[in-house]
């Protein structure tokens, strides 16, 4: 007891340490989608939906409802996947990136048509779509020696038929990658000894690889819409370098460099609108590579193989994509270059206008000057002028004094007084003018 006191209560004695937020996301990411063993034949059904933030949420309010109504218990607000048990069924709800998924499984009587709907499917009038349809996919688990086997198999469509078999010869998988009456891609499983879950893991690889090839071709969709805008964006960019090489002057430049700008805008903005969906596209290419090469797969009867298939026709729209984003990436750096020398030539012209500016203002600075300094002179002059008249006032008054006949006379005093009075202001004038540019020159 002692013990215990001494570390909280703790018998084996480790500390009790502040978990991250995000630790129990990350340890249950891995257990989130667990195999689900299987026994006798079933159908899986699996739609899925493209969302954004507040179709999530009015998702998950719709959906708690629903397992509200059927007794059991709902998702917690931040649950990214949950699981209900109707009955025989199961119903799965997965929150992804951008999408959202439901899948349900239940038991399918192979005594039914392959073409019927699965029974007791939730996925009728009563079901909520959180967005729109980009996944739907059907597959049928049953005996590989069973007559339902030998039926859904003939109905596939010979022409893209892709089949193999999987597990070391466990199970042959088979489908045709088209869309059935209801909109379904079908995949049929055929089982000849695989484990429950084997089974379980094998359908739920399937489903996901229907699933991510499915999304991963909307970025062929994104190129399509991109190329054209790239192209003409490169016819753009071929005009303006060619009318680079023999335009002149600083107006015709600054237009070149104003189209110029305005094309690369725009290539920019297409790449920011496509980054996202060519990213996108290339993750879930990888995911499907990934369950390609998990099921190992071996030629039955000579049909293609579902990796044999997938890469015939999904690896060539995946090159598209990566073409239409090296045609960016490389047009974008064209783009840079070609801006880059029109600058230079601009800033070499207007480099050339500021010279002939500066030039000019060096005239009229130097002409300012000696206008300035025979403005100068003449105010010397004209300031001696008015003082000399004065001091001549001064000198006749003196010659009326007393000390009068001892002076020289007006004259004498008058002309004795006139380069005193020009030196005198001279000196006044140009100290006056020193004193401005002191303070200029502190300024």
């Amino acid at each position: 007891m002692a013990d215990e006191a001494e570390t909280g209560g703790r018998v084996d004695g480790l500390p009790a340490f502040e978990g991250h937020p995000a630790r129990a996301l990350v340890l249950g990411e891995v257990h989130a989608r667990p195999f689900h063993p299987l026994s006798g034949a079933r159908v899986f059904l699996r739609y899925g939906f493209i969302v954004d933030a507040s179709a999530v949420e009015a998702d998950r309010d719709w959906f708690a409802g629903y397992c509200q109504s059927v007794g059991v218990q709902g998702p917690g607000r931040a649950s990214r996947h949950h699981m209900v048990q109707i009955g025989d069924s199961i119903l799965r709800r997965e929150r992804h990136g951008e999408f959202i998924t439901y899948s349900w499984d239940g038991p399918l009587d192979e005594s039914d048509d392959v073409d019927a709907a699965p029974r007791g499917h939730p996925f009728g009038a009563r079901f909520r779509a959180p967005g729109p349809l980009m996944v739907a996919v059907r597959c049928d688990f049953v005996s590989a020696k069973g007559p339902y086997f030998a039926r859904q198999f003939e109905r596939f469509e010979q022409a893209s038929l892709s089949a193999s078999q999987v597990d070391q010869g466990a199970a042959i998988i088979a489908t045709d990658f088209r869309q059935d009456r209801d909109g379904l891609t079908r995949i049929l499983v055929g089982d000849q000894s695989l484990s429950q879950v084997q089974a379980g893991a094998l359908t739920q690889r399937l489903i996901e690889l229907e699933t991510y090839r499915t999304l991963a071709m909307l970025g062929l969709t994104e190129a399509h819409r991109q190329a054209p805008k790239v192209g003409e964006i490169e016819d753009g960019l071929l005009a303006i370098t060619e009318r680079m090489r023999t335009s002149e002057g600083l107006t015709a430049n600054r237009q070149l460099l104003d189209e110029l700008t305005r094309l690369a805008a725009d290539l920019e903005a297409g790449a920011a609108a496509s980054a996202y969906r060519f990213g996108a596209s290339r993750a879930y290419y990888l995911i499907v590579k990934q369950r390609l090469e998990v099921l190992d797969e071996q030629f039955h009867e000579g049909h293609f193989t579902f990796t044999q298939f997938l890469t015939r026709r999904l690896a060539p729209a995946m090159r598209t994509c990566e073409t239409i984003e090296e045609r960016q990436a490389n047009l974008s750096r064209k783009l840079a270059r070609a801006a880059t020398l029109l600058r230079t030539r601009v800033d070499v012209e207007l480099q050339e206008q500021n010279r002939g500016q500066l030039a000019a203002m060096n005239r009229r600075a130097r002409l300012q000057l000696r206008l300035q300094q025979t403005v100068e002179g003449l105010s010397v002059a004209a300031v001696s002028y008015y003082v000399v008249g004065l001091f001549a006032y001064l000198a006749k008054a003196l010659t009326d004094t007393p000390v009068g006949p001892y002076l020289p006379s007006q004259g004498v005093l008058t002309g004795l007084a006139v380069p005193v009075v020009l030196a005198s202001v001279f000196l006044l004038v140009r100290r006056i003018r020193r004193h401005h540019d002191d303070r200029e020159g502190a300024e």
